[in-house]
C-alpha cells in the first residue's frame, strides 16, 4: 500500500480543470486513496460522469465559493492566473499546487514509481507496461494519457508500491516526478513555445536522468542518437534497447507486416533468442515501444509468458490509429498525431496495409508548433495520396505567429502534391462523403477535435 503521509494534511482537496485526462485521473486516485475530492471545469464530458459516479462533486463553470473549506486547491497549467477559485483560494491562505507538482507528491508515496517520456509514443508504452503488470498481478497504481479499454479509464489504484505513469516534458512538468525507472523512447523537437530551442530540450532530459536513484533503472532507445550519452548522467544501471543499434540488451529481428499492417517479430536479448511477438497495432514505431516495455518488465522480473500475453492481447490506447467505421466501403480510423515525427511514422505504418487510395485530415495542434515545424509538418505529408488541412487547433495559445493552417497547404503545394485547405471540420466531412470510394482509407490526424469528423461521416 502506497505511504500517503506526505498528502495527509490535505483532507479537503479542490482540482480546477478536473476533466482533464490527467486532472481526473488524479482526481479518482485521490477519492480512492480516502481523500474528499471536489472539482470544478469549463464543460461537461463524459470524464465528468465517470467522476460523478465515484462520489466527487464537479461543478461547472468556476465560482469563487468552490474553494471554499478545501485544504489544498489543485490546478492545471492552464488556468489563467486570474481564475476566480484561484484567487479566491490565495485570499483565504488556501495552499495551491499545480497539477505536475501534486503528481510529484503522489510519486514519492509509492517506492516503485516507473515514469514513462520522450517525445513519441508515451501513451503507448505506458499502456503496455500497465498491462504486462497487471498481466503479471503485480497490482499497479496507473495513470495514463488516454482512455484504455482494459482499464476501462485512463487511471487505475492498485494496493502495490508499483505506480506506473505517463511523464510529459512539456514546462518540464517530468523534473517534479521521484522515479524508481525511466523509460525514455526518443528525443525530439517539440514544445519550442517553452523550450525555445532542441538543445534546452536535451538538458531537461539531462535533469530528468539525473532524478533516479543509485538502484534505478534506465531503459533507453539506442536506435535515437539523442538518447545515447544519458548514462553518463546516472549510476542506475542502464537497459538499452533497438532494432538498427546491435549494441543493445533487446533487439527486435526478422520483422514481417501482415495484410491489417500489423507487425510481427523475433526479439533478442543479449544476442539469445527471447521470443516470437504478434502485434495488433501499427507500424515499426511500436516494434521500438514494445522492445521498451519488454527491458523494462523484464528487469522487474515479470516472466516472458505473462509479458507476451499482456503484449498480444493490447488492441491500441484511445485515439492511436483507432478505428471509427466505414464511409462509402472505405474504413475510417483516428490517430491523435501532432508532430511531423508522429505524422510520418503513422503514413509509413500504413503502407503495410492493404487499400486503395489514403486519405488524411489534418489538424495543426498550436500556432508556434505549426510555425516551427511548418516545414516538417509539409513533408511529413507528402506520404497521403489526398491531403486535407482544416483550421489550427489553438489549445493554449493565441496567434501571435501569424500562421495559418493556409501556409501549410501553400508549402505542401510547393513540393508538388496537391493539398486542399478546408477550415470547417463539418465541411471536411461531406467533402469526403462526396469523394471516398470503395478501399479506400480515411485517417483523421491531430491531437484537437478532428477526431469528431470520423463519427460525423461513419454509416450506421
Amino acid at each position: 500500500m502506497p505511504n500517503i503521509n506526505n498528502l495527509k494534511k490535505y483532507k479537503n482537496i479542490h482540482m480546477i480543470g478536473i476533466g482533464g485526462i490527467s486532472m481526473s485521473g488524479i482526481a479518482e486516485i485521490l477519492a480512492n486513496l480516502g481523500f474528499s475530492v471536489t472539482g470544478s471545469n469549463n464543460v461537461d464530458s463524459e470524464i465528468l460522469h465517470t467522476l460523478r459516479k465515484a462520489g466527487i462533486k464537479v461543478f461547472i463553470g468556476h465560482n469563487a465559493q468552490n474553494v471554499v473549506g478545501a485544504d489544498c486547491v489543485v490546478y492545471t497549467a492552464a488556468i489563467p492566473k486570474n481564475n476566480v477559485e484561484l484567487v479566491h483560494a490565495k485570499e483565504l491562505g488556501i495552499p495551491t499546487i499545480e497539477r505536475s507538482d501534486f503528481l510529484g507528491e503522489l510519486t514519492r508515496c509509492y517506492k516503485n514509481t516507473i515514469a514513462i517520456s520522450g517525445t513519441h509514443g508515451k501513451t503507448t508504452t505506458t499502456s503496455l507496461v500497465s498491462l504486462c503488470f497487471l498481466e503479471a498481478k503485480k497490482d499497479p497504481s496507473i495513470q495514463v494519457g488516454a482512455i484504455l479499454e482494459e482499464l476501462n479509464g485512463n487511471y487505475r489504484v492498485g494496493n502495490s508500491e508499483n505506480f506506473i505513469i505517463e511523464a510529459c516534458e512539456y514546462v518540464e512538468s517530468f523534473l517534479k516526478f521521484s522515479p524508481k525507472s525511466e523509460i525514455i523512447l526518443n528525443i525530439d523537437n517539440d514544445h519550442l513555445d517553452y523550450y525555445k530551442n532542441f538543445e534546452n530540450i536535451k538538458k531537461a532530459f539531462i535533469k530528468y536522468v539525473k532524478l533516479l536513484p543509485d538502484d534505478g533503472h534506465l531503459i533507453i532507445n539506442a536506435d535515437d542518437l539523442n538518447c545515447l550519452d544519458l548514462p553518463v548522467y546516472t549510476k542506475a544501471s542502464t537497459i538499452k534497447y533497438g532494432i538498427e543499434n546491435e549494441d543493445v540488451d533487446f533487439q527486435a529481428k526478422n520483422i514481417q507486416f501482415d495484410e491489417d499492417g500489423f507487425p510481427e517479430f523475433d526479439v533478442y536479448k543479449y544476442n539469445e533468442f527471447y521470443g516470437h511477438i504478434k502485434l495488433s497495432i501499427l507500424g515499426k514505431h511500436n516494434v521500438l515501444n514494445v522492445l521498451a516495455c519488454i527491458a523494462l518488465c523484464d528487469t522487474y522480473e515479470i516472466s516472458k509468458t505473462d509479458i507476451i500475453n499482456a503484449i498480444s492481447k493490447f488492441k491500441g490506447a484511445d485515439r492511436r490509429f483507432e478505428y471509427k467505421g466505414n464511409v462509402n466501403g472505405a474504413k475510417i480510423f483516428d490517430d491523435y498525431g501532432h508532430h511531423p515525427t508522429e505524422v510520418f511514422a503513422t503514413a509509413k505504418a500504413l503502407e503495410n496495409k492493404k487499400y486503395n487510395e489514403s486519405w488524411v485530415v489534418f489538424q495543426p495542434h498550436t500556432y508556434s508548433r505549426t510555425f516551427n515545424l511548418l516545414n516538417d509538418f509539409a513533408h511529413s505529408l507528402l506520404e497521403f495520396d489526398h491531403i486535407i488541412i482544416t483550421d489550427i487547433y489553438a489549445a493554449r495559445e493565441t496567434n501571435t505567429y501569424n500562421i495559418s493552417s493556409k501556409d501549410l497547404v501553400d508549402e505542401i503545394n510547393k513540393l508538388g502534391k496537391e493539398a486542399i485547405y478546408i477550415p470547417l471540420l463539418e465541411d471536411c466531412a461531406s467533402y469526403l462523403k462526396n469523394n471516398v470510394k470503395q478501399n479506400d482509407i480515411v485517417l483523421t490526424l491531430g491531437a484537437g477535435t478532428v477526431t469528431n469528423v470520423g463519427p460525423m461521416i461513419a454509416e450506421k
